[in-house]
């Protein structure tokens, strides 16, 4: 009977048998598990809050980068839903085992004729404020100051949770959608750029002239565009040869008329610095000058850094020029403070611009165009929406790029290629460039019907 009226709990049981084998080595052990998973846990909430406080800036930083790490970060920001079912599960699952690691050296340590109350107080206190504290508050805070900085130490270490959680974070994950199908729940809540346009065109644009809404909406756009969205292709860049006489540098500003020129040798891919135009004046009767000592230190920047750091760092350094390379260390083209500065506030005319028109309207059906065109341009002038030619665009952003993605070769003159209701004609074509293309709008057989 005495049996009986004991705890016939097995944990109790478990914990009263091996109270009495209990030593100083076994409570070493259990103190450094209770800290190691506490680091743990701190990692965990530090990751929840530095991932999904990641701007879109730095999610094009990230990409840009060619670490690991990085890379890790950004395949784990491409499946959200997994990411935070495999926090959340991970996260509970180290909490559960620091309680019971606490639990045990507690018990253990303590004799069974003290109070049980005190015993449970004891627990409940630290493991509370270890947790709250350690746990959850400090790298937290920690992780919204720096968020970049914790998201790249803490992707290892969710990586290989993620792959030993995954069953569970998969059924977790298909649970919700399944409860969020069977709500009616399941709605897409994010805020597209459109919206914000829209929102923008309501609110001020019956008080606020054209040019300043357009001010809006590129200060809206601002924060997602990249250097390779803005720069001057390699293609249109004037630049001098190492090799050249002053003479013939001196005649080559004057015939493209720009203030900042880059100096290569050998080819653009090796730009040796820039001349300020600027800088020729107090030397401009010297024909024997040595213009090579004129030239200042170039900037370079990767095609995929934001305009709105760029810009910051042309304001701390105080440039206005840099020259835009690919991952390969190639040049790609150039960019100015300028060309950032008309993303905000449109195009910058100067004495030297010329008014070229970049598109004819022969009729209703039938238009013109350069094939540097954007194609968001194309599809402004056309009236369509901006995402029409999306699906077989590729990475070409031009309307040159967009022929060559249809034709999937290098178009000769008078070539058509079509895409659903829109062919396009290749005008002319020098140095392997499309220079012009016609652009025919057929009106669907089911509106003539």
């Amino acid at each position: 009977m005495e049996s009986t009226e004991g705890d016939t709990n097995p944990i109790s049981l478990f914990l009263q048998s091996t109270a009495g084998n209990f030593s100083p080595t076994n409570a070493t052990i259990l103190i450094i598990a209770i800290l190691i998973l506490l680091l743990m846990s701190a990692v965990i909430a530090g990751a929840e809050t530095a991932f999904f406080s990641l701007a879109i800036k730095d999610i094009n930083y990230l990409k840009a980068k060619e670490k690991p790490s990085a890379r890790m970060v950004t395949q784990l920001l491409e499946h959200p839903k997994m990411l935070l079912a495999t926090i959340l599960v991970s996260n509970n699952f180290i909490n559960i085992a620091i309680v019971i690691c606490t639990n045990f050296l507690v018990n253990s340590m303590l004799s069974h004729d003290m109070n049980r109350i005190l015993a449970f107080l004891i627990q409940v206190v630290c493991v509370t404020f270890l947790l709250v504290l350690f746990g959850e508050v400090l790298p937290k805070v920690y992780a919204t100051q720096n968020n970049l900085r914790m998201a790249l130490f803490a992707a290892p270490f969710i990586r290989v949770l993620a792959t030993i959680f995954n069953p569970i974070s998969r059924t977790l994950v298909s649970s919700t959608n399944f409860i969020e199908g069977k709500l009616g729940s399941k709605t897409n809540k994010n805020i597209s750029n459109e919206d914000f346009e829209h929102a923008i065109e309501l609110t001020v644009g019956h008080t606020a002239t054209r040019e300043e809404v357009n001010i809006f909406k590129g200060i809206l756009k601002f924060g997602n565009i990249s250097a390779k969205q803005v720069m001057r292709t390699r293609m249109d860049v004037s630049a001098i040869d190492f090799d050249m006489t002053f003479p013939e540098v001196r005649a080559y500003c004057l015939e493209v008329g720009y203030s900042r020129l880059p100096v290569y040798k050998e080819s653009l891919d090796h730009v040796a610095g820039v001349i300020h135009t600027k800088d020729f004046l107090p030397h401009i009767d010297k024909d024997d000058f040595d213009w090579h000592g004129l030239m200042r230190s170039v900037y370079f920047v990767h095609e995929g850094k934001p305009i709105e750091d760029l810009l910051k760092e042309f304001q701390q350094k105080r440039n206005h020029f840099a020259v835009v390379v690919d991952e390969f260390g190639g040049t790609s083209g150039i960019i100015t403070l300028e060309d950032i500065m008309e993303e905000i506030i449109g195009d910058i005319k100067d004495e030297f611009d010329e008014d070229d028109l970049h598109y004819k309207k022969i009729d209703d059906h039938n238009f013109v165009f350069e094939g540097k065109t954007l194609i968001n341009d194309v599809c402004r002038v056309l009236g369509l929406p901006s995402d029409t030619f999306d699906t077989v665009r590729g990475e070409s952003d031009s309307l040159a790029g967009l022929v060559l993605e249809i034709s999937g070769k290098f178009a000769a003159v008078n070539e058509t290629v079509s895409y659903e209701q829109y062919t396009f004609t290749v005008m002319s074509i020098q140095k392997m460039r499309i220079e012009r293309v016609k652009v025919t709008i057929e009106e669907p057989a089911a509106e003539e019907e």
